[in-house]
């Protein structure tokens, strides 16, 4: 499950790095390399979304690993 972790770490950098450039430039990048809301571009929001919540389980297993 190593693989998914990793994956899914990096689409969350994604998303955290594209809502920076939204707060900072207003520029959502995201849209800007696949067109607004195009069915592309949900996919990848969609993505990084449930990698987001995939990851919280990291709190379950970083409390497990330290008992």
């Amino acid at each position: 499950m190593k693989w998914i972790d990793n994956i899914s770490l990096t689409l969350v950098i994604i998303g955290a790095l594209n809502w920076l450039l939204i707060g900072v430039f207003r520029f959502d990048l995201v849209a800007f390399l696949f067109g607004n809301m195009s069915l592309l571009a949900r996919i990848v929001y969609i993505l990084v979304g449930l990698c987001g919540l995939y990851l919280l389980s990291l709190y379950g297993r970083i409390s497990e690993s330290r008992d």
